[in-house]
């Protein structure tokens, strides 16, 4: 399904694109990321991200930093600086999750329009305090919430 959004449930749910060089970590986050209510897609890289931000641009991106091909903040670059991004309502909230830690990534990624960051090992509930501090989950999905 790289690539492409598929929608999780009969309402216009959120879009979500995890980029990720691991089929695991893609899977796992996808579960978590279904089970509030999103749709997903996915990417193994950052040149995939960008094909799929210019299919359809989701609301929250799901970002890691290592990857093949084009790394996360390569992807970030672009995707905050390329015009054809760049249209009213079109810049999606961006999260990075990753095992770079330390706090020079950190800046790194925020200073290069990162909205968030959770290091790797990551639990459902950590995504989910992110998700709700960025006010990416209504009431109904914090309600949903099992911890």
């Amino acid at each position: 399904m790289t690539g492409t959004i598929t929608e999780t449930t009969p309402q216009q749910a959120p879009q979500c694109l995890i980029v990720d060089d691991s089929a695991v970590v893609r899977k796992v986050t996808r579960g978590f990321m279904e089970a509030l209510g999103f749709a997903v897609a996915e990417a193994a890289n950052g040149q995939e991200a960008l094909n799929a931000c210019t299919q359809a641009m989701p609301e929250l991106i799901l970002l890691d930093w290592n990857m093949p091909v084009m790394d996360g903040l390569e992807f970030l670059g672009r995707l905050r600086s390329d015009p054809t991004f760049q249209a009213p309502g079109v810049q999606p909230l961006v999260i990075f999750i990753t095992t770079e830690n330390d706090h020079a990534h950190i800046a790194r990624a925020l200073e290069a329009g990162a909205n968030e960051y959770i290091m790797k090992p990551f639990t459902r509930d950590i995504l989910h305090g992110k998700l709700a501090s960025l006010g990416l989950l209504d009431e109904a999905m914090e309600a949903d919430h099992v911890g």
